[in-house]
């Protein structure tokens, strides 16, 4: 069963997600960005690991995590070889065999750590609850003193966004309503404008970057409340289909670059952004479409439909 107050916060985080990948809003709101890179990922790594469902034979939970694995190998093999290419932020100088199995399995260039964060930390979620017997609190130390040793001994994680996954995991096995836990509140609102005013809580690894995530969940919960119906089913349609946006939406903000030397009358970027998240959004939902129609969704993302 869905709870869509998380497919809302989802919908609010995969569009802001697309907005900061373009680089003309990026570099045009560049204290905009660094508030929202504080919590986006982190508003995503909780609510994963709050509905992953280790319930499942491992047969099953396999399958699941490949369609994570696969899109994750896909794409990640694109955007390095992309890297090599282009002359990106990432930009590789060389690129050869080594190089690229490092990036792939180790070291994630650009935008989909994600998914390589959720294969891992997924696999060890799972581990951990169905063969090791003892207590939840031992459960999850081991949990978090692996997630440490993927971090700060093999590198291949960041411990950060590790433990945001691992607070969602604590909720769901601790039985804890996350709307109970991440309560709205207007106190939020002026709370989150306050903290943010101050750059050095701008990290989501220090105390103020923590209670910015909470004070985040805590305010879109309110908005969701009292949003338009119509406003509210629009974003929690991208909330269902936030991986699908999440997978194809790069593709479209790089060609949202050529875009911009037709709005350099609006100073404010707004129109350039409206145009580039309609492109990027239509365009990702297209493409799942025709996954579906063209059932390649299944070897792709091994599920019979992607499109929610």
């Amino acid at each position: 069963m869905r709870i869509k107050e998380l497919d809302y916060l989802k919908g609010v985080m995969i569009i802001l997600v697309i907005t900061f990948h373009l680089v003309y809003i990026e570099h045009l709101y560049p204290y905009a960005k660094q508030v929202v890179y504080t919590f986006h990922m982190p508003v995503f790594l909780v609510i994963s690991g709050y509905l992953m469902n280790i319930e499942k034979n491992w047969r099953s939970f396999l399958l699941a995590i490949s369609g994570l694995a696969i899109p994750y190998i896909v794409m990640e093999s694109g955007y390095i070889v992309m890297a090599s290419l282009l002359p990106i932020n990432e930009h590789l100088d060389h690129l050869n065999v080594e190089l690229f199995f490092i990036k792939l399995l180790l070291h994630p260039l650009g935008p989909y750590w994600y998914l390589h964060s959720l294969v891992l930390c997924g696999m060890t979620y799972y581990v951990v609850f169905r063969y090791f017997r003892a207590k939840n609190l031992n459960r999850f130390i081991l949990i978090g003193f692996t997630f440490f040793l993927y971090s700060h001994v093999l590198g291949i994680l960041p411990f950060t966004s590790s433990i945001f996954l691992l607070v969602g995991v604590i909720l769901r096995q601790c039985n804890i309503n996350f709307t109970r836990f991440f309560q709205s509140s207007a106190l939020a609102i002026w709370a989150f404008i306050l903290i943010i005013c101050h750059k050095q809580y701008l990290n989501p690894s220090t105390l103020g970057g923590i209670l910015i995530v909470y004070l985040v969940i805590s305010c879109s919960l309110l908005v969701f409340k009292y949003s338009h119906k119509t406003v509210q089913k629009t974003i929690i349609y991208f909330g269902k289909n936030s991986l699908l946006l999440y997978i194809f939406s790069p593709i479209f903000t790089i060609l949202c670059k050529v875009m911009v030397s037709y709005f350099t009358y609006d100073k404010t970027g707004v129109l350039f952004l409206i145009a580039s998240l309609t492109v990027c959004i239509s365009g990702s939902l297209c493409i799942g479409y025709l996954m579906d129609v063209l059932r390649i969704s299944p070897l792709f993302f091994r599920k019979k439909r992607i499109m929610n």
